[in-house]
């Protein structure tokens, strides 16, 4: 079945979230896939927000950055395959949002960063979206990690030249919250 690979067997998904109870910001956190593989990188994902959220039924991505075997559905759970969770794909979300949904409602909000970035630059980028009072945006944060260096040049496609310095203010997004303090 597609995307029954258990999440239990797989590495921990590399998620940082913000503080329970910390104001309301734009994003609850941020999330590091190792592959641009959803089939492969979802499960683990959607363990670790069943734990903070409640259990995730659906989960909705943008297009960009993801390989073209996109499931609509990934099953999941034990038995194997015995819970199902849709997966919406829109190439009109801003660029690297995912969002989840719980049965309850509650919705978390990621920064996706692709999974070739830097450790570096997807660390810098998952502590500003879990920063309690971030008011940055995926997009934003994004286009901050592109100017970062040692990012790789296909990172985030479109998006500032490579070798500009972090801390050095690009075409759409800002600074990192951790440039701005130097």
């Amino acid at each position: 079945m597609p995307g029954s690979g258990s999440p239990e067997r797989q590495a921990a998904p590399r998620l940082l979230l913000r503080p329970e109870h910390s104001p309301a910001a734009p994003l609850d956190g941020g999330w590091w896939p190792r592959s641009d593989d959803p089939a492969v990188e979802l499960p683990g994902l959607i363990a670790a927000l069943d734990e903070r959220s409640g259990r995730i039924t659906r989960v909705m991505v943008g297009t960009v950055g993801w390989n073209a075997d996109r499931p609509r559905r990934l099953y999941l759970g034990n038995p194997a395959g015995s819970r199902v969770v849709k997966v919406g794909w829109f190439v009109t979300m801003p660029a690297g949002l995912l969002t989840a949904i719980s049965v309850s409602g509650q919705r978390a909000d990621l920064v996706t960063v692709p999974s070739s970035t830097s450790e570096q630059a997807a660390s810098a980028a998952m502590r500003q979206a879990a920063q309690a009072g971030n008011r940055e945006h995926a997009p934003e944060i994004l286009a901050a990690i592109a100017a970062a260096p040692g990012r790789v040049a296909d990172a985030v496609p479109g998006e500032a030249t490579p070798g500009v310095p972090l801390g050095v203010g690009e075409r759409e997004g800002g600074l990192l919250a951790s440039s701005r303090m130097r």
